[in-house]
C-alpha cells in the first residue's frame, strides 16, 4: 500500500478518538494527496501546540499560559467553580457561553474498576481556593454515568465542612450516560441554568 512513513501516519490517525482503520486510511490519503497544503501546516501547527501548550496550574485548562485566559480573566467570577471531568467539558461550557465564572478540571472520575480512585483526581487547586474563603458557590458538571455519580458524592462529602459555600449540580438537560462534550449548546445551557442544590 505505501512505505513505512505512510504505515505509520495511518496508524497514528487510527490512535485518534471516532478514527478506525478505514477513517485512518481516508484522511492519510485526503493528507497526502496534497502535502504542502495539506499535511505540511497541520504537522507545522500540531509541532507549534506541541511546544506552546500548557496544562493551568490554577484549574487544569489546556493554554498557552498558565494561569490560563479564564483563570487570568478579571472579569470572571472567581467565586464561582464549575467542576468538569475534563478539558473538552470545560471548552463544551466556554462554547455554549453558560458560565462566567472559573473551572476545576477533574481529569477523571472515580473508578475502582480502572483503578482511579481519589488521589487519581485534580482537586487540590480547588480545596486551596476553598481554604481562602472566596469561593461562593460550586457547580458539579459532571457527566450523567455511574462514574459521574460516585465521583458527584465523594466531592459532595469532601465539601461538607464548607457549610458557606453552595454547592449545586447541573440538572436538566444532561441525558444518563451522556458526556458534556457532545451536546449541544442550548442543552447545556438549559442544564446549567437550572442547576439545583446537591
Amino acid at each position: 500500500m505505501g512505505g513505512q512513513e505512510i504505515e505509520q501516519l495511518i496508524r497514528l490517525l487510527g490512535r485518534l478518538p471516532g478514527f478506525g482503520p478505514r477513517s485512518a486510511r481516508r484522511v492519510a490519503l485526503y493528507l497526502l494527496k496534497e502535502p504542502q497544503t495539506r499535511l505540511a501546516p497541520l504537522a507545522h501547527a500540531m509541532e507549534r501546540a506541541s511546544n506552546a501548550i500548557k496544562t493551568c496550574s490554577s484549574c487544569g485548562n489546556l493554554d498557552t499560559i498558565d494561569p490560563c485566559h479564564i483563570c487570568s480573566d478579571p472579569l470572571r467570577d472567581q467565586g464561582l467553580i464549575c467542576v468538569v471531568e475534563t478539558v473538552g467539558d470545560l471548552w463544551a461550557l466556554e462554547r455554549a457561553g453558560v458560565h462566567r465564572g472559573v473551572y476545576q478540571v477533574l481529569g477523571g472520575t472515580l473508578s475502582p474498576l480502572a483503578g482511579i480512585g481519589p488521589e487519581d483526581l485534580d482537586v487540590a487547586p480547588l480545596f486551596e481556593k476553598l481554604n481562602k474563603g472566596t469561593v461562593r458557590e460550586i457547580i458539579l458538571a459532571l457527566g450523567a454515568t455511574v462514574e459521574g455519580a460516585t465521583t458527584m458524592h465523594w466531592l459532595m462529602d469532601q465539601l461538607a465542612p464548607y457549610g458557606g459555600v453552595t454547592v449545586s449540580r447541573v440538572a436538566q438537560g444532561v441525558p444518563m450516560g451522556g458526556a458534556l462534550d457532545v451536546l449541544d449548546d442550548g442543552t447545556l445551557a438549559a442544564a446549567l441554568g437550572a442547576r439545583r442544590p446537591a
